[in-house]
């Protein structure tokens, strides 16, 4: 029997799929780097090789990483994520530019308040050395409980904000 899909749902994976392959990719992230999975370390590396371009001198914050910020598994990773993504797009014919909103919420505040939350985002998973997915993928294999313990934290402040911002998306 054959699936109806709206154009919401068209060229999208599988997630039972989806999620094999990613516990795979983490799984031989592990085997074969001793690593995990995250993104932020990967960025934190961009910043530090965009610093490097801009002043003569490396921050403290940044000194331990070396010379060459670049070459760490995190920032291929995060590499391709963006050209996965991209390639995915393209495929399935998913590229559209828009900004994504609520009737009530206009467009400054939209773009006002991804930016403070990118920041807030990227300013907690440095202050924390690492990132919710790091935190939920890798630590949630291990079965830490500090990572159990942080992604229910996630989920009732998903649930709590949700409560305070819905009438931004439900117009």
């Amino acid at each position: 029997m054959m699936e109806k899909h709206n154009d919401s749902q068209r060229g999208y994976m599988n997630p039972y799929l989806a999620g094999v392959i990613l516990g795979l990719a983490l799984l031989a992230s592990l085997v074969f780097l001793g690593a995990g999975l995250g993104a932020s370390g990967g960025i934190a590396r961009v910043g530090a090789f965009l610093e490097g371009c801009v002043v003569s001198t490396t921050s403290e914050y940044f000194k331990s990483w070396g010379d060459k910020p670049l070459q760490y598994y995190l920032v291929f990773m995060l590499g391709g994520i963006f050209l996965g993504g991209l390639l995915s797009a393209f495929t399935f014919n998913r590229i559209e530019i828009k900004l994504e909103r609520g009737k009530s919420c206009s467009r400054f505040w939209r773009i006002i308040l991804a930016l403070i939350g990118g920041i807030l985002s990227g300013f907690a998973s440095r202050l924390a050395q690492g990132c919710t997915s790091g935190q939920a993928l890798t630590g949630g294999s291990l079965l830490l409980t500090g990572s159990m313990v942080f992604m229910l934290c996630v989920f009732a402040g998903g649930y709590l904000a949700a409560f305070f911002v819905r009438r931004q998306w439900h117009d």
